[in-house]
């Protein structure tokens, strides 16, 4: 018995969707119970003009059972990377359009189609990880012989002290003003490599670290050095040494790149420093076109002969004047960053270190200039670096807003999907926007912002977006969420189900708390580490969900269900079935007390959309209670409290 409602449905997976030489095979399911459609079709533009295929009706073996089965072949775009193509269903009085964005009566927008990227694709081995991002001073210590001591060196010529503090003291105010970037905890790499046992545990299975070469700040965005590892961190060979351990536990790394601007303390630039070759007030400095002065600035008073109160203006970071901008027209920058073969960007990817990839910092802000002119240039030079060392590097660039025009395949494989997921799952569960001010969305808007920036992006790449709750540039989310463990674990059941790759912020698994940088950066509470606690638990038993379920790595995604605050989806693939859902709906009479203004939601969900033919279904929830729920009369039916989430997989499927 099928539905009595059309449904249609193209996943974007190899069971909907195949490359054979210069043609795409697409296929799609539509349920018709009352015959409204009388032919179908698939829009695309192979040669920038717009062409109608005809569809065929095909059997296969599976999918068959779920309604009709249409097949049309279209040629592979030859003018653009990306085939575009939409599908177009006739009635008799009107027409149905599918896209990436959901069903229309009009024709789609182009950036709303079904992409496919023919040329360039994200490394396969990405879907399937489980990141874990580190900052490097607050995760553990190894060796205390090599941390930073107090009023060991000057921070930017003495501004701000050099501040040693025992493991697990309070972080400094927020504020560029105050000690926060030169307090040091004593973090290394041999305390990270003292704990790759804890993190396989976990089960995590690719690092992310923030930035580890030489700089005199703790969060090491001001690089003096881009070739050796810090010595307050350790050494290039215990840097070998760590990856090594890594790639034969089968785990992965990827470091993070700033490229777009160095400290004011790097030799090239030298601020402080007496060096005549260093290119402050030297204009025949080698290095002076290293970066991008501007022009000269007095001080209100006199300058003496030497012109010591003459400040030279340049070209910084977001008006930050300890992070000059390098100048990506010069050929020697170009070579030395990413172009020669000793490049920074080649040499860490080379042995003995062999990352495997690359945390692009400000990518969209690299290029010539203030304005980073030629910024896709130099991304694709970037990534065709990177991948001549490696092609199965994962190149991932930091973008706080929308970052589609650099994930149409040719510039990055995925992003730190801040626009895609963590701003609207921070509005959905928090009620806060991006810059912390309040927001109050419903499913259904979730539901619209989650597809309109999923729609935007070919599939492969969606599957390659490195998808965070937060990271050392936000507040925790615990944190944002007033400490309230429950709503936490509901979003981290959407986070390790939602397509992209999981991502774990430092010290999440144990509930560590923190405000805005730098209070995010807490030390990681290794004296009160309990991996027998509920919510440890609760993240291994999802990391080995993700790990076991296919569907939840490469599957096909359908919103099932969005109304209010309840929230449900389904992850498809080869005829296995995932279903998150959850439920933040209260009822809106005041009168009520809170506990009964707690509203329990009955969702039946027709097995139709979950297309397989599974009539058992388990999993957990997040009050960390083990379900089962069975298929009756077609229907699934979930019961879902307030404040309440679960995960349900198919079994015994076929």
């Amino acid at each position: 018995m099928l539905s009595s409602k059309l449904f249609l449905f193209h996943g974007q997976t190899d069971d909907w969707l195949k490359q054979e030489g210069n043609e795409l095979i697409i296929r799609f399911l539509c349920n018709d119970p009352t015959k409204m459609i009388h032919s179908c079709f698939v829009r695309c533009e192979p040669n920038n003009e717009d062409r109608l295929i005809q569809c065929e009706k095909i059997k296969l073996s599976f999918l068959s059972d779920f309604g009709v089965i249409y097949q049309a072949r279209i040629p592979l775009s030859t003018h653009v990377d990306n085939t575009y193509y939409a599908i177009k269903c006739l009635t008799d009085k009107n027409q149905i359009w599918l896209s990436a964005a959901g069903t229309v009566n009009r024709v789609p927008g182009l950036e709303s189609h079904f992409k496919y990227n023919a040329q360039h694709r994200p490394p396969q081995w990405v879907q399937s990880q489980v990141f874990y991002q580190i900052f490097p001073d607050r995760f553990c210590q190894g060796n205390p012989d090599i941390a930073v001591k107090t009023d060991e060196y000057l921070y930017q010529n003495g501004e701000h002290r050099v501040i040693a503090k025992k493991w697990g003291e309070p972080v400094a105010q927020a504020g560029h003003q105050s000690t926060g970037a030169s307090e040091f905890y004593g973090g290394d790499l041999k305390g990270i490599a003292n704990k790759l046992d804890y993190l396989q545990h976990l089960g995590i299975s690719v690092l992310y670290l923030n930035p580890i070469f030489t700089s005199p700040s703790n969060h090491k965005y001001d690089t003096t050095d881009y070739l050796n590892i810090d010595p307050h961190f350790g050494s290039n060979t215990e840097f070998a040494q760590l990856t090594d351990n890594l790639h034969q536990r089968g785990m992965k790394i990827i470091l993070d790149a700033v490229f777009n601007h160095t400290s004011y303390e790097h030799p090239w630039f030298g601020r402080y420093q007496a060096d005549e070759h260093s290119a402050y007030k030297h204009p025949d400095s080698p290095y002076r076109d290293h970066y991008i002065f501007t022009q000269q600035s007095s001080h209100e008073e006199e300058c003496d002969e030497e012109g010591s109160n003459v400040e030279e203006r340049y070209i910084t970071w977001n008006g930050i004047d300890t992070l000059p901008k390098l100048n990506f027209l010069n050929h020697d920058v170009q070579h030395y960053i990413y172009k020669g073969e000793s490049s920074v960007l080649k040499y860490w990817l080379k042995p003995p270190y062999h990352i495997d990839g690359w945390r692009f910092d400000v990518i969209h802000m690299l290029g010539e200039g203030v304005g980073a002119y030629n910024n896709t240039h130099y991304v694709k030079s970037f990534r065709a670096s990177a991948k001549a060392v490696n092609p199965e590097a994962y190149i991932v660039g930091e973008h706080f807003y929308e970052a589609t025009q650099w994930l149409q395949g040719e510039q990055e494989d995925g992003a730190m999907n801040y626009y895609g997921f963590a701003h609207p799952i921070r509005a959905f569960f928090a009620g806060l926007d991006i810059a912390y001010h309040a927001i109050d969305i419903n499913a259904q808007e979730l539901d619209i912002w989650l597809a309109e920036s999923r729609g935007k992006i070919p599939w492969l790449n969606q599957l390659a977006q490195l998808n965070q709750l937060d990271s050392h540039d936000t507040m925790r989310f615990l944190t944002q969420l007033a400490g309230d463990q429950q709503r936490l674990k509901a979003a981290s059941m959407l986070l390790f189900s939602y397509p992209g790759v999981p991502c774990l912020y430092y010290g999440t698994e144990v509930a560590l708390q923190g405000g805005q940088d730098p209070d995010n950066r807490r030390c990681f509470p290794w004296n009160e580490l309990d991996i027998n606690s509920e919510l440890f638990i609760f993240y291994q038993q999802l990391i080995v969900l993700r790990k076991n379920r296919k569907e939840l790595q490469v599957g096909s995604y359908l919103t099932l269900y969005a109304e209010n605050k309840c929230f449900v989806f389904a992850r498809h693939y080869q005829g296995e079935c995932t279903i998150y859902a959850v439920n933040l709906n209260k009822n809106s009479d005041q009168d009520k007390s809170e506990k009964l203004s707690q509203k329990n939601e009955e969702i039946k969900l027709d097995v139709l959309n979950l297309i397989t033919k599974a009539q058992l279904f388990s999993g957990f929830d997040s009050l960390y209670q083990q379900l089962q729920c069975k298929v009756n009369n077609q229907k699934l039916i979930l019961n879902l409290p307030f404040n309440y989430a679960l995960l349900l997989s198919s079994q015994n499927s076929h």
